[in-house]
């Protein structure tokens, strides 16, 4: 299949796909006589494979790794994939934690801000984020 067809199998747009095989983790599997990439119903796998990688948080290079399992499962083990996902959950946590002070913090700027149409000179909101902060 062409990389129009891949793209519609897959969920991922060409344009995802040639940057995927850009950076390694998706080669077409022959081209033709005019140089057109072909992909066999394998490399729609691992596209798909890297597009629901991608849709729970890992990035390129963790992508990569897990590709690297995938491509010799017999010589890992388990545990190489935990330990990412583990650390992921870790990421995301901490990540979830900061959005969490954030919310907060726009809320309290939110509360404290009356929001009327008169001038923004005592505007508790713009008086907040000019203060200097304590580090």
């Amino acid at each position: 299949m062409k990389i129009g067809e891949l793209a519609k199998k897959s969920g991922l747009s060409a344009h995802t796909l040639r940057f995927y095989e850009k950076s390694g983790l998706l080669r077409a599997t022959t081209r033709t006589q005019n140089n057109y990439r072909l992909y066999s119903q394998g490399d729609l796998d691992t596209a798909v494979f890297i597009r629901r990688a991608r849709e729970i948080g890992f990035n390129l290079d963790e992508v990569g790794v897990f590709l690297s399992i995938r491509s010799d499962l017999s010589a890992h083990v388990c545990a190489e994939a935990k330990s990412l996902a583990d650390r992921k959950i870790e990421e995301v946590t901490h990540k979830r934690d900061q959005l969490t002070q954030m919310l907060s913090a726009l809320h309290k700027l939110s509360n404290a801000c009356c929001g009327g149409s008169e001038s923004a000179e005592y505007c508790t909101i713009i008086e907040a984020l000019d203060q200097p902060q304590d580090h």
